[in-house]
């Protein structure tokens, strides 16, 4: 039965106590390229999954206006920022997303000092590909002359969300070239889908791995680019056009659980519920902002279904692909275990999010 309003409102804050809760249990040993030991779980830790958590609660606070939420991000920032910055790549980016939005709705001066070195160091410090994409860089490995779909919504949406709060054009300007940049390399014209990645060592996708994850990345970060900034109409015209592609491949691929799995277009492959979630959300808000037919709502509100019967009684989302590195055979992406974690839990809260927008006290969609 389709979850109602009440429902998803449980499943919330259910949600939020799970993130809060993670914690590293020494499972994975990823130090990282400085020798500090690498944790991509534990809540308190600055990294790309805590990022996209953040930016989950924050999306929730401005949804609810529940200010318990607001002084909850707060907090991280202030204790993250007192401990030191880490290096600057592409995955500690992340968390500044949140804090740009954080800003932005606040007006709290004492974060825009740390968002304009972090942008200006970007722009100024980031590897580079041809073309100017931003290389994948993260902080156990260095990923020279790499795209990977993942780099959109960790680097360019934070420099969107930025530059258009605070009239740095050149800014959301550099956000429009990496969506560009990223689309000509990795978006498959004979399917619509995305691939995971792609290097201009030997001009190749890898394993040409339609990865479920990656998709999701740009199937909700095409809308929360439209969604942060002011985009110009060729680009964001061109974007759509992506984006529609993209969901009329997706749609046909979702399971009868309302998943999708982990490789798309591999029936082999386990359904993934990180991804399901980012799908989900972007089909939403995507049906919400006017840019697709009925059948993102049916499937968005299916993948809903999927995601909340995935969250277990202590709030942790079940069925979560690890972190991925880069795969040369799709049997890699199949062996990836499953781990809770920040960007399952905020994916989850997104979808979760959006979807309150869409149903009614009954269960029906509105």
């Amino acid at each position: 039965m389709r979850p109602n309003a009440r429902d998803i409102r449980v499943g919330l804050d259910r949600l939020v106590a799970g993130m809060t809760g993670l914690k590293h249990e020494g499972r994975f040993h990823e130090p990282n390229l400085d020798g500090t030991a690498g944790d991509y779980i534990s809540f308190d830790s600055w990294e790309w999954p805590q990022g996209v958590g953040l930016y989950g609660l924050i999306r929730l606070w401005l949804f609810t206006g529940r200010d318990d939420l607001r002084q909850l991000v707060e907090n991280w920032y202030e204790a993250r920022l007192a401990a030191g910055l880490p290096e600057l790549n592409v995955n500690t980016t992340a968390p500044m997303l949140g804090l740009s939005v954080l800003w932005a709705k606040t007006g709290n001066p004492r974060w825009k000092p740390v968002l304009d070195g972090w942008a200006d160091r970007v722009i100024a410090e980031m590897g580079r590909t041809p073309e100017g994409g931003f290389e994948h860089h993260v902080s156990d490995k260095v990923n020279d002359n790499e795209l990977w779909d993942d780099t959109l919504y960790m680097v360019a949406l934070f420099l969107a969300s930025y530059g258009q709060a605070s009239g740095r054009r050149e800014l959301v300007d550099e956000a429009s070239r990496q969506f560009l940049v990223h689309a000509r390399y990795l978006s498959d014209p004979q399917t619509g889908l995305w691939f995971h990645g792609w290097t201009f060592d030997g001009r190749h996708n890898f394993a040409r791995a339609r990865w479920a994850r990656g998709n999701a990345w740009i199937t909700a970060g095409i809308l929360d680019f439209f969604d942060l900034a002011d985009i110009a109409n060729p680009v964001r015209t061109f974007l759509e056009g992506v984006l529609i592609s993209q969901v009329d491949a997706l749609l046909p691929l979702q399971t009868a659980s309302g998943a999708w799995r982990t490789l798309l277009d591999d029936a082999s492959s386990y359904e993934e519920i990180s991804a399901t979630a980012g799908i989900g959300y972007g089909l939403l808000k995507g049906h919400r902002l006017g840019l697709g037919t009925p059948a993102w709502q049916t499937a968005g509100l299916k993948a809903l279904e999927a995601v909340m019967n995935n969250i277990d009684e202590n709030g942790t989302v079940l069925n979560v692909s690890y972190g991925t590195r880069m795969g040369h055979d799709l049997q890699f992406y199949k062996d990836i275990p499953i781990q809770p974690t920040g960007y399952g839990q905020a994916l989850a809260i997104l979808c979760l999010s959006e979807a309150l927008q869409h149903v009614g006290a009954e269960g029906q969609a509105v």
